[in-house]
């Protein structure tokens, strides 16, 4: 029998991924290519929009030609993207008007605080479930038309389109046929109303955005044109999925239903709660956004954002040279002396989520004549595990929803230590899949859901686990982590 391949694309800061998928739903190959970082001397962060489609298309040519298919055994293909950065380009040319203003680029922050200063910060709160912050599209794109000569004019001519990466790589990949994205990006814009689902034409025009510069939002399972990569394959083949990266890691970990949470750790770490039909509005700073549209049905998400998790290794690792390797750190902890009861609060720009305290600084605390450099580097380990665990239990506590595993992903949880650790800090299994491109398998399962290929209740059995259980006392568990919570208060009292 001929097999049959699900393409995905995965557009994430750092690069372009390329992966094949089988009709089994096992992953096949995968190729990356890498774009530059455009840091000037303020700090702005931008990415080059013509060197991430070129990147896409040839990430394409390299997955194939290592995978070693014929091109025609491709049948859809699915794009997961990095959310909230923001691309601006001419409606008929379809050529940038401005390099890609990228998540982390704060230069938005003087029209949020115009924003808020004439008292709309709490009514884009409700509009969107996200806090108002120059992180999100919608600031962006607003630096754009104000600071970019002539875009208010090809604006009011009707020539301008804008949106998040996913929009620009659809409308590129179609030749401009499609001027689409999906709920789950358009709900990080800060532009969009997560209730009434559809552009919120006052946050438009407080951001000074025209609505008709704006994409048509689909639900991510939706048919978006389709493509042939610029000529590379003799016929065009479908689009049938999008959604942003963290949306794709969720689906990918078929956390599909009420109470199933995922957390991917990386440089920092991502925690999301699907909470199904229901929009919960966080009283503790855990932002509200959609999850996706798929088979019709909207489904929201609390998401919970920290920013220092792996970092904190790196830190550990390059700045105090504790250790010379990622793997070094994470034996040392294992080895650590457990009656040693030193905690790192890594609180380096403030605290986040659920304390939001940005004058607080970090601290190591707890320390004894029995805390060596095993323990100090077993502290900033374990400080990864509570941290999940603060936006975990802060979830359960908002949502009412029973959470009954964490499902996880990125390079960091290869740490046996760590993983056992978070499940014991937690109370409850840990699960890691075999494979780490989660918002890529996301993608293309949705698309292969969507073409008819893969069967929604039984594609996601291909993938196997390694389920950590807690085997630490309830009591031993409560008391480390009220020695956390102890830790970071002591963090907190900076008068």
């Amino acid at each position: 029998m001929r097999q049959t391949y699900l393409l995905a694309i995965d557009q994430s800061t750092q690069g372009t991924k390329g992966m094949l998928f089988d009709q089994e739903g096992r992953l096949t190959a995968r190729c990356d290519r890498s774009h530059a970082q455009l840091i000037d001397e303020q700090g702005w962060v931008e990415h080059d929009p013509e060197e991430i489609y070129a990147n896409t298309i040839a990430v394409v040519r390299d997955v194939v030609e290592k995978a070693g298919i014929d091109k025609n055994q491709i049948a859809a293909v699915g794009i997961s993207n990095q959310r909230e950065t923001a691309v601006v380009w001419e409606r008929e040319s379809a050529k940038p008007v401005y390099n890609a203003i990228v998540w982390q680029c704060a230069r938005g922050k003087q029209i949020c605080e115009e924003i808020r200063k004439a008292g709309y910060a709490e009514s884009v709160r409700e509009s969107t479930g996200l806090p108002l912050s120059p992180y999100f599209s919608a600031a962006k794109i607003a630096w754009v038309f104000r600071n970019v000569d002539g875009v208010k004019e090809l604006a009011r001519a009707g020539s301008i389109c804008c949106g998040t990466i996913d929009t620009w790589l659809l409308y590129r990949l179609t030749k401009g046929k499609t001027f689409a994205t999906d709920y789950s990006n358009a709900s990080r814009t800060q532009l969009f109303h997560i209730a009434a689902l559809s552009w919120d034409p006052e946050l438009c025009k407080l951001f000074g955005i025209p609505l008709d510069c704006l994409a048509q939002v689909r639900s991510s399972d939706d048919y978006f044109g389709e493509t042939d990569f610029d000529g590379y394959f003799e016929s065009p083949i479908p689009i049938h999925a999008v959604m942003g990266d963290s949306h794709g890691a969720l689906f990918g970990q078929n956390c599909r239903e009420p109470g199933l949470v995922k957390a991917t750790y990386g440089t920092g770490s991502s925690v999301m709660l699907n909470t199904g039909d229901e929009r919960i509005m966080s009283q503790n700073g855990l932002v509200t956004s959609l999850a996706w549209c798929m088979g019709g049905k909207v489904q929201y998400v609390l998401e919970g954002n920290i920013n220092y998790t792996g970092s904190v290794i790196g830190w550990l690792k390059n700045d105090l040279q504790f250790v010379q390797t990622v793997q070094e750190a994470h034996e040392l902890a294992a080895a650590a002396n457990p009656l040693d009861k030193t905690y790192f609060v890594p609180a380096f720009t403030g605290l986040g989520a659920p304390y939001w305290d940005s004058a607080a600084t970090g601290l190591f605390t707890g320390i004894t004549r029995l805390t060596g450099r095993a323990e100090l580097v077993k502290a900033g380990v374990d400080c990864i595990a509570y941290q999940v665990a603060d936006i975990v239990n802060l979830m359960r506590e908002e949502s009412g929803l029973a959470i009954r595993e964490l499902r996880v992903d990125g390079g960091p949880t290869e740490s046996t230590y760590l993983m056992q650790r978070q499940s014991d800090i937690l109370g409850i299994p840990v699960c890691v899949p075999q494979w780490q491109e989660l918002s890529g398998m996301g993608v293309a399962y949705a698309a292969g859901i969507s073409a008819g290929i893969y069967e929604p209740e039984t594609i996601f059995s291909c993938v196997e686990r390694t389920d950590y259980r807690c085997n630490m006392p309830q009591e031993e568990s409560r008391e480390l982590y009220n020695g956390w919570k102890q830790a970071v208060k002591t963090a907190l009292n900076h008068e």
